[in-house]
């Protein structure tokens, strides 16, 4: 036998050395791209990966500094001011008297050099200032509700891509058992077609409904992926993350509760999102900013009042006479009242402007209340009639079972035909589905109804 060169056989042991180490480090890279996530984790990551809530977690922080901004605005400012002047060469002024030397009155300097300590302080502007910083904490108040709508909205979204996840993963499941049982009949059929016992189109007839679960199961493994790929955008991951949810679908529904009982708690309901929802509490903060911006349209009528003081620091100083070519400093203090007598109908259009605004926000806010019971009520019966359809998916699915084993002992003793096997196995596998969409349609009821009571 001839034996292969060294350096040959030296490259198949190193090839041989390193396929377990690339294939640990293949293994190692496919367990990093799979997540498992509970439904609080999804929600949290979501909430810190939002692009939408940073832009009104930025507004909100806008809003916060205006209105700081308008509480700054009724105390004193201070600044300190300086400047050089360079001016032409004039003739010097002067006075000589008999027996006296000559005096200089407005002498040549060219250079003046100017400093100030400026003080303003308006002490008393009749209720704007009170108004417009009213206006800028209702706006700080109404953004931060946005931000509220904006993490509710989102939660509601990541809940609804949870447990279209769950439910996905779940049809992948029920539909890998059925096409087991799908093969396991086929291959009974084909045994009982070579020793005669049934016609060659009974076999023809469960490879067509094999091949029809084989293509819903390609079609339910794409939405698993699909619906992996929206959760991690949400969740702020890479789009080729594959999503684990620790979560079921198997959980035993709630019973249905009696109308009386379901009148008194819808009631309540409603009230308690009157008081929790975060849209509303927007609104009523900003029919309260409207009604404030309205005050302060109607302050532009009301006169100011304020003080304004400085020292000055130049040369030469232009109170100080006669002129020197020389530092020195002065100083004045002053109190104004400025009152504006007549504007054209600025004043009045801007208090038509904002009046109008506030009906306008306060018809949004009873649009909005007239609305709310109505949407609360639909979510709760939502929830209501989806736990009684889990309830029949239940009784349909324990039936479809039941009837599948009987057809298969019937069929084993040669009572029923391949045909009626198959119908059964049919049945049972849209039973089970069924089952799986009520579970899931409950999950999102119940995620709206959250959802609508603001928690």
């Amino acid at each position: 036998m001839r034996r292969l060169p060294r350096f040959v056989t030296g490259i198949l042991c190193l090839i041989l050395l390193r396929a377990p180490l690339a294939a640990g480090q293949t293994a190692e890279v496919n367990q990093a791209l799979v997540v498992h996530l509970t439904l609080d984790a999804a929600i949290a990551r979501a909430v810190e990966a939002s692009h939408h809530l940073g832009e009104l977690r930025a507004r909100q922080a806008g809003a916060h500094a205006t209105w700081e901004g308008r509480q700054a605005a009724d105390r004193p400012q201070v600044s300190a001011q300086a400047g050089y002047t360079r001016t032409n060469h004039v003739d010097a002024f002067g006075i000589g008297l008999p027996g006296r030397a000559f005096e200089v009155i407005y002498p040549d300097i060219p250079n003046n050099y100017r400093a100030r300590l400026d003080l303003q302080w308006p002490i008393y502007s009749f209720g704007r200032t009170a108004a417009l910083e009213r206006l800028a904490q209702a706006e700080s108040d109404a953004s931060g509700k946005d931000v509220e709508v904006g993490r509710a909205d989102l939660k509601l979204d990541v809940t609804r891509a949870f447990w279209a996840l769950v439910t996905a993963r779940e049809s992948v499941h029920v539909l890998e058992q059925s096409l087991m049982r799908m093969d396991s009949s086929l291959q009974d059929v084909r045994n009982r077609l070579a020793v005669g016992l049934v016609p060659p189109n009974d076999v023809l007839s469960v490879q067509a409904q094999r091949s029809r679960q084989q293509m819903l199961l390609i079609q339910a493994r794409n939405q698993l992926d699909l619906s992996s790929a929206d959760l991690a955008r949400l969740a702020g991951l890479s789009p080729d993350t594959r999503i684990e949810p620790d979560a079921l679908l198997d959980q035993p529904a709630a019973p249905v509760q009696p109308a009386a009982a379901q009148g008194a708690q819808v009631g309540a309901l409603v009230a308690e999102a009157r008081r929790a929802r975060p849209e509303r509490q927007a609104l009523a903060a900003r029919v309260a900013e409207a009604g404030n911006r309205r005050e302060a349209a109607l302050a532009g009528k009301r006169p100011l009042l304020g003080v304004a003081g400085g020292v000055d620091y130049a040369r030469p100083n232009p109170r100080i006479f006669p002129r020197l070519g020389e530092l020195r400093e002065s100083w004045d203090a002053s109190i104004n009242l400025s009152w504006l007598l007549w504007d054209g109908g600025r004043v009045r259009a801007d208090v038509a402007e904002a009046t109008a605004s506030e009906r306008a926000v306060a018809e949004r806010l009873a649009d909005l209340d007239s609305a709310l019971e109505v949407e609360v009520r639909q979510r709760w019966l939502d929830v209501e009639s989806g736990r009684a359809a889990v309830a029949a998916a239940m009784d349909g699915l324990a039936a479809a079972a039941e009837a599948r084993r009987v057809v298969a002992d019937r069929f084993a003793s040669g009572v029923a035909t391949a045909t009626d096997v198959l119908d059964a196995q049919v049945a049972l596998l849209q039973a089970d589905l069924d089952r799986t969409q009520a579970l899931a349609s409950v999950k999102l009821a119940e995620a709206r109804l959250t959802r609508a009571l603001g928690r």
